[in-house]
């Protein structure tokens, strides 16, 4: 299969809104911060073919790109489950036992960090306050948020999402 000019082995097609939002912010300095967290809300994650592709398009050396996104844990390079699970460890809740409430999920969904579910349904990580201090310990599975949770009460919280 032949390769157009513009497109290399493994590109893959940006939408109209992402191109623009990176033509109108690549020119800005510091710009790369807003153009990695635009791609993550459109993809996910960023992956390499997407890291790469930004490279191109804004003239950022690719290993730049990656130094941002390891030097910031809320990127992320692997595609994540269906089911978005964030354990906050801001103070409140880590003082309310969130360390449990992560290492229950993990527990239950034989889950390694930084992985995925073997059905691609639940991905978990730690993040570092939500804002929701109120509720502490909380976590969210996509933007919807658990609050004033227990160790016991995990196994349910799954339950809500493994059949959605």
């Amino acid at each position: 299969m032949a390769q157009t000019a513009d497109k290399k082995e493994g590109d893959f097609d940006f939408p109209q809104e992402l191109l623009s939002f990176i033509d109108e912010w690549k020119v800005k300095p510091g710009s790369i911060i807003m153009i990695l967290h635009k791609t993550q809300e459109t993809f996910g994650y960023i992956s390499r073919p997407s890291a790469e592709k930004l490279a191109r398009l804004t003239e950022i050396p690719l290993a730049r790109i990656y130094g941002v996104i390891s030097f910031y844990h809320f990127f992320k390079t692997t595609k994540p489950g269906k089911n978005r699970i964030s354990v906050c460890m801001g103070t409140a809740c880590y003082l309310k036992g969130a360390q449990d409430l992560l290492d229950e999920i993990r527990k239950l969904l034989n889950l390694e960090p930084n992985a995925v579910t073997e059905d691609g349904l639940f991905s978990v990580d730690p993040v570092r306050c939500i804002g929701c201090c109120g509720l502490a310990p909380v976590l969210t599975v996509g933007t919807v948020a658990h609050g004033k949770l227990t160790k016991d009460m995990i196994a349910g919280v799954l339950a809500i999402y493994q059949n959605a």
